[in-house]
């Protein structure tokens, strides 16, 4: 499977708002462009790459307590630029492991995401190229 490179690593805070204050006042990162998704949250972003992701509530963590307690601790998950989008599906598949494919509006780069074995998220990032044009909503 080729794994070109940390894509990001996101974050759900506790204060979404501090906590993006934090990573532009403190540590010089940018708000930047982040698609029309169904929860809040920014992209921050190192120059031109967007490296830290915070996400507000959304509604498929409704079963998660608000302040993670565990392993991962407030720790989301890690996600990483991929290629061979019917070869990595294929493979996940083969091994059993169940995961999420969602297209990203706009800029229809296809993501899977799913859990390691100690439930930390992955998520996998391939470039819009890769996404069939019957999995992109007109």
């Amino acid at each position: 499977m080729p794994l070109h490179g940390l894509n990001h690593y996101t974050l759900r805070p506790q204060d979404l708002e501090k906590t993006k204050d934090f990573y532009v006042g403190v540590l010089g990162l940018s708000v930047g462009f982040r698609p029309p998704l169904d929860f809040p949250g920014y992209w921050l972003y190192s120059a031109a790459t967007p490296t830290v992701h915070l996400i507000g509530p959304r509604a498929s963590d409704a079963d998660k307590p608000e302040r993670v307690v565990g392993p991962t601790g407030l720790f989301d998950h890690v996600a990483f630029t991929a290629s061979e989008l019917g070869e990595v599906k294929a493979r996940l598949q083969a091994a059993k492991v169940t995961f999420r494919e969602n297209v990203l509006p706009h800029i229809h780069n296809t993501q899977l995401f799913f859990d390691d074995p100690d439930g930390v998220g992955v998520e996998l990032n391939f470039p819009a190229h890769e996404t069939p044009a019957s999995a992109i909503a007109a």
